[in-house]
């Protein structure tokens, strides 16, 4: 009986060591130790279209700098997230915004990414913990579960991940009651040195039928030197411009 447990629970924690092993891998590919992306962004709602250009800075799970370079009226409006806290400033009434940890989940500029997601604020490795719920092949899915203080706006998230290139092929997100909110679907997988990253991003709502975000890398640059400026709030300001 003894001997039946011990296999028991070792096989629990090679499992669960694999399950971090392979978040830690992802975290690693969506981020590296800095990141630069361009990006567009197209909203699709009700039938309207709606495109955004932005820059995004990033150190890590902490600290992110977007910048709206398109369209014209939204130039230069720009996001800070540092030390879990987030910030906007608005060029039109020259006004520095801080967005409270209640409005995280409201959607980022009318699209069906949340304020969250934009920033990056919080870390799959850090905050959640993983357990493998099915394998075939060379695709795993993963169940990630809040970790009991972790500061997250999701109930659980669900990962298809590939392992051959520890990228995601989608992700379903669920809220607190267990109810599926929304889908992330990744395409087009690129090899950037050593990390992996899929250039197209889809993000489908689960009950709006017809509604959608597409988002498309044109550039990305990993572990490049980022001047410290950018994550400052004297930033919102000085790099709007």
């Amino acid at each position: 009986m003894k001997s039946l447990l011990f296999l028991s629970l070792s096989f629990f924690f090679l499992f669960g060591d694999e399950a971090a092993d392979i978040v830690k891998k992802l975290d690693e590919n969506l981020r590296g130790s800095t990141i630069y992306i361009e990006l567009t962004m197209k909203v699709v709602s009700s039938g309207h279209e709606r495109v955004i250009k932005l820059e995004n800075y990033a150190q890590g799970s902490e600290k992110s700098f977007v910048k709206i370079t398109y369209p014209p009226r939204d130039r230069g409006i720009t996001f800070l997230s540092l030390d879990n806290q987030m910030w906007q400033y608005v060029p039109k009434i020259e006004r520095v915004i801080k967005i409270p940890p209640s409005m995280m989940l409201q959607k980022w500029m009318g699209s069906d990414i949340s304020n969250d997601d934009i920033v990056k604020q919080s870390s799959l490795v850090e905050d959640y913990n993983p357990k493998i719920i099915n394998k075939k092949e060379n695709i795993v899915t993963l169940q990630l579960t809040p970790k009991e203080d972790a500061a997250v706006v999701w109930g659980k998230i669900d990962l298809e991940i590939d392992l051959n290139t520890y990228t995601s092929q989608k992700d379903t997100y669920y809220d607190e009651d267990g109810k599926i909110v929304r889908f992330f679907i990744y395409r087009d997988v690129q090899k950037y040195g050593k990390y992996y990253i899929p250039l197209y991003w889809r993000v489908e709502p689960y009950d709006k039928e017809g509604q959608y975000t597409e988002i498309t890398l044109q550039k990305v640059q990993y572990d490049i030197d980022i001047p410290h400026e950018y994550f400052q709030k004297s930033a919102l300001k000085r790099f709007s411009r």
